[in-house]
């Protein structure tokens, strides 16, 4: 088969978990004999290419990258349905010819693509790695820090969002009383830039978002079939009237050296590993304040990430640290297994909802027992007690509590490695996804 696969941005400039599912699952389709093209973008405001549509090579993939700063967008709608884009994408499909479109995020495509696959009657399919398909923020957090179920009959908590990215005084008491928008008439008001234009629009934006959910809604009407990679992931595209027919359970594979871990010294500090995006969302801060409590000897804290993801919030992170906390910077993935092997301990203390992330599964694959958010999309891959332990999501005094029950039970946590597992590779997981290509490709042919 030839196929396709769309991301929305790419190796070597962007390297996290969706970009490496979509390496991963390339490089497997190649090995299993399928011929493969990954098809990224190039975020406007990013350096920009002499062309629109520029070619290259990485680890043996073939990929073209399309640049957005050639066909920017100057409104909200157009960050998820942009007519602009059309030529570009018509253009790479025509010379591509697949025989299946995988999408594995769409931001920088946009919904356009969705229907250009349709036209050219192309077998269509998705990897949902985030929420991106009803929710404004992906994240699916509330304006008021709380996690959200998603777009309400108004969509006041998605407008309620935009205020609070605009930093708009209004935003935290519009997301605490939702309804109390239809009962003012202020929600119709916004939508029409009547009586409360925040940013000087005439309404634009408020308009944009307001019908967000419902054009995505009917683009992915255009999917034949859409993985998740978590139950939760999956349930929360159901509830929010996405068609569970076309939803199918597929989780992700890592390829990690899965050794038992080394021998310690039993009064060693237990050593915690962070390992992600330096942002807010992650929850790094109540990580690095809660191992502050603790002394040197009792539990260190390395930190891996990007220091120039967010300065001012690196900065904070810098405040609040303790001499037990060490900033590590980034590493190449190759040396993944080396550094899960020296920590006793991966903490993922997000404040949104994670949706299997690839450090989790490469964590639990390399013996690692965990600390995580108490969110469902972390939660389903461990044994509570065994493999990890869960906190109350946002909660600095939960994480320290159970910090410190766990340091005063270090045998306990060395002991439960041994019983840390998760054995599905990145090939059994393709295998999968080839086999929804296949169904997809027969239910079309019938």
């Amino acid at each position: 088969m030839r196929v396709v696969l769309f991301v929305h941005c790419f190796f070597p400039d962007h390297f996290y978990g969706t970009e490496t599912y979509t390496l991963q699952l390339a490089k497997n389709l190649i090995y299993l004999g399928h011929e493969v093209t990954i098809v990224c973008g190039i975020f406007q405001g990013e350096q920009s290419n002499d062309r629109v549509i520029t070619a290259y090579t990485y680890d043996g993939v073939k990929v073209i990258a399309f640049d957005k700063n050639h066909v920017p967008h100057s409104r909200i709608a157009e960050t998820y349905f942009q007519e602009e884009t059309r030529p570009y994408l018509r253009q790479i499909l025509e010379e591509t010819k697949p025989d299946v479109v995988h999408v594995t995020h769409l931001v920088n495509h946009t919904a356009v693509l969705l229907e250009e696959v349709a036209r050219g009657n192309i077998p269509l399919v998705a990897t949902l790695t985030d929420f991106y398909g009803f929710c404004f923020n992906n994240k699916l957090e509330s304006a008021s820090g709380s996690l959200c179920a998603g777009p309400n009959l108004l969509r006041s908590n998605c407008i309620a969002c935009y205020l609070k990215a605009a930093n708009h005084p209004i935003a935290r008491k519009v997301a605490n009383v939702p309804m109390g928008w239809a009962a003012s008439g202020l929600a119709l008001s916004v939508a029409n830039g009547l009586k409360f234009d925040p940013v000087g629009d005439g309404g634009q934006a408020i308009h944009d978002i307001v019908v967000r959910p419902d054009v995505l809604k009917r683009a992915y009407t255009h999917y034949d079939a859409m993985i998740a990679p978590s139950r939760f992931l999956l349930e929360a595209y159901g509830a929010n009237g996405f068609d569970r027919k076309k939803l199918h359970l597929s989780r992700f594979g890592v390829d990690i050296i899965r050794r038992p871990k080394p021998i310690k010294d039993p009064q060693s500090p237990i050593s915690i590993g962070y390992i992600g995006q330096i942002a807010p969302h992650k929850g790094v801060d109540l990580l690095v304040s809660a191992v502050r409590d603790f002394t040197t000897s009792q539990a260190r804290l390395d930190i891996y990430g990007p220091a120039n993801q967010d300065v001012a919030y690196m900065q904070k992170l810098r405040s609040i640290a303790a001499s037990n906390v060490q900033f590590r910077g980034t590493f190449p993935p190759s040396e993944m297994a080396e550094i899960m092997s020296s920590f006793d301990l991966l903490a993922i203390p997000s404040t949104w909802y994670e949706n299997s992330p690839l450090v989790l599964l490469n964590a639990l694959a390399s013996h690692t027992p965990v600390i995580v958010s108490d969110v469902q999309g972390l939660t389903e891959f461990i044994e509570e007690g065994i493999s990890g332990w869960s906190f109350k999501r946002s909660d600095a005094n939960s994480l320290k509590r159970l910090l410190a029950k766990l340091l005063q039970n270090r045998g306990l946590v060395r002991a439960n490695s041994l019983r840390t597992t998760y054995d599905r590779t990145s090939l059994m997981m393709t295998q999968e996804v080839v086999s929804v290509y296949e169904q997809v490709k027969a239910n079309r042919w019938r």
